[in-house]
């Protein structure tokens, strides 16, 4: 990533597309404090977060692969965060349940993660990254391991799950669909740069891709 200022307002969904390879996953891991920066800052609601350990940004971290404890149940997975940060068991319980509905599972909190389908697993995936009401959600290609029609109805549920609840969040895909559909702001990446960084509708008319070289 080569000198990337990125900026993000409260409450938006922003976007990062490009190309495998392009920096966009090491600028989200980055921001997660799971790459140390060779150089620059990382501020957050003005505070310099660039040396505070990943789990005291407030930060919740969503991937492809999920991630999840195949040993632990599905109420178990999206509790584990709050058990660690030491929640009592009534005020987990009732988060869990909250997610649950929320995510559209409202009965599968007794049950194995391991016979879930890929979506079930996305969903016990984005319920767990959300049950500290974190101030900033950073996804990383979320819906890539699912086939195209989940993957589009998943995007659909996923967007207005961020808007219902105003939830700050930076998304990383190379689907271009997925990006202009569910974010309120779009970056486009290329070998480390940031080309563009606007409103979706700017971003579609002109990607500048004329700088690529």
């Amino acid at each position: 990533v080569d000198d990337v200022t990125l900026d993000i307002a409260v409450g938006d969904v922003l976007a990062l597309v490009g190309p495998s390879g392009c920096g966009k996953s090491t600028l989200l891991r980055t921001i997660a404090g799971l790459v140390e920066p060779a150089q620059g800052r990382v501020v957050w609601q003005g505070r310099d977060i660039t040396s505070v350990p990943t789990h005291q940004r407030g930060i919740g971290l969503m991937f492809q692969d999920h991630a999840l404890f195949t040993h632990r149940s599905v109420a178990d997975n999206i509790g584990f965060g709050l058990k660690m940060a030491g929640v009592a068991a009534g005020a987990r319980d009732a988060r869990v349940e909250e997610l649950l509905v929320l995510v559209g599972l409202e009965s599968f909190g007794p049950r194995s993660v391991e016979g879930l389908s890929g979506g079930e697993a996305q969903r016990v995936a984005l319920a767990r990254a959300l049950a500290p009401e974190p101030e900033l959600l950073l996804l990383d290609e979320p819906l890539a391991s699912l086939d195209r029609g989940r993957r589009i109805e998943l995007n659909v549920e996923l967007a207005r799950l961020l808007r219902e609840l105003e939830q700050t969040a930076v998304y990383v895909t190379h689907d271009q669909d997925e990006a202009f559909s569910l974010a309120d702001v779009v970056g486009v990446m290329h070998q480390g740069e940031l080309l563009r960084l606007g409103e979706p509708a700017q971003v579609w008319r002109d990607p500048q891709l004329s700088l690529i070289h």
